[in-house]
């Protein structure tokens, strides 16, 4: 029985009525719907970060959840249309661009199906080519959301190993340091999360309070060099003092707090910014 709970997620903003257009369809094919956002401000074609924000969101919502991600530059060519299944029981429907990148590395996915648009395509749409959001995604998720079909009704499964990946940067660590790469901002505060763990990071000793080296690099230009305290809370330092920290999804991340690091030192995120995070002399 599924729970009725649909989860957008676009790149399509909220100045026109994209959005609303999706709601509706949702809302024509179940009115008991429970349908709601998880973002609509992915930065245009940014497959990335919509694969990302997936991975920050989902594993809040309860089983049976359906989520409908649309970041798809490549709407109207031969790239799949798709939903899949998580191994929590949850489901998106995407299309397989790189979308699914993190849930498949971080989350685990039992199975991917693709849509059989000839079944699953809101009625009358069949020339129109660039709004799959709408009369594809929004369409099938809705009649899974509410029940009117199964997910082995989407259409043929097939392999989980064929997903399309994006690529996903290393963590290095040595006896005194870490590396790894900033994945993602929390865009509104301008925080740098990167891809190292709580975990891994720990290993190496590291103590709340004591001094960090950071060099943050854009491939072979270094573009940040200096020591940083490691905190568990922002108000472990002053305002406009920087701090690394534990994030939300238990990975490092560094700020200034009550600031915006990503703004002051104009940093950026693909696998080309990595950060290094090195003990002192003194702390070993």
């Amino acid at each position: 029985m599924m729970n009725k709970l649909l989860v957008f997620q676009s790149d399509f903003g909220l100045v026109d009525g994209a959005v609303a257009a999706m709601y509706g369809v949702a809302f024509e094919v179940d009115e008991n719907l429970r349908a709601y956002n998880l973002t609509h401000d992915i930065p245009p074609y940014n497959i990335w970060e919509a694969s990302y924000r997936l991975f920050q969101a989902m594993e809040y919502w309860p089983e049976d959840t359906v989520f409908v991600s649309v970041v798809d530059p490549g709407v109207g060519s031969v790239r799949k249309s798709v939903v899949v299944k998580t191994v929590n029981n949850q489901y998106v429907v995407t299309p397989d661009n790189g979308t699914l990148t993190h849930l498949k590395k971080y989350v685990g996915i039992s199975e991917i199906r693709e849509i059989e648009e000839t079944r699953h395509r809101r009625k009358d749409t069949e020339h129109s080519y660039t709004f799959h959001g709408r009369d594809v995604y929004a369409f099938t998720g809705a009649k899974l959301a509410s029940g009117i079909i199964g997910f082995e009704d989407v259409g043929n499964k097939f392999s989980v190993n064929s997903i399309v990946e994006l690529e996903m940067g290393d963590v290095e660590v040595t006896n005194n340091s870490i590396k790894g790469t900033i994945d993602i901002l929390d865009v509104r505060f301008g925080s740098l999360w990167t891809n190292i763990s709580r975990e891994d990071f720990t290993k190496l000793g590291f103590q709340f309070g004591e001094k960090v080296e950071v060099i943050i690099r854009n491939g072979a230009r270094t573009i940040y060099n200096n020591r940083i305290t490691y905190g568990k809370s922002f108000a472990d330092v002053y305002i406009s003092e920087q701090i690394i920290y534990v994030n939300s999804l238990y990975r490092m991340a560094i700020a200034i707090n009550q600031g915006n690091f990503a703004k002051a030192y104009n940093i950026s995120t693909d696998p080309s910014w990595t950060v290094e995070f090195k003990r002192l002399n003194n702390n070993i």
